[in-house]
């Protein structure tokens, strides 16, 4: 397994979070956008799936606003996914 594979199965994995529409969101993000992503999209990316499920969820929903530029972009963009 190459160093990109093995990155994106793990991310996949860190997608996975237990709660059917979060995972939708960020697995749709995943699969669809993270590849051509900016460096700094996929390292806020990153840093998003790193945080905890409660203050996640806040950020996806529009309650908590990040004032990191990168990580609100990044929310912005899994936000305006069109929803299954």
């Amino acid at each position: 397994m190459t160093n990109d594979a093995q990155e994106f199965a793990k991310l996949r994995w860190d997608c996975r979070r237990g709660m059917r529409e979060l995972d939708e969101l960020l697995l749709s993000y995943l699969q669809n956008h993270y590849a051509t992503s900016s460096d700094e999209q996929k390292r806020a990316f990153r840093r998003l799936l790193d945080l905890q499920d409660p203050e996640l969820l806040r950020y996806l929903l529009g309650k908590l606003v990040s004032e990191d530029e990168f990580l609100a972009d990044v929310i912005a963009r899994i936000r305006s996914l069109p929803k299954t």
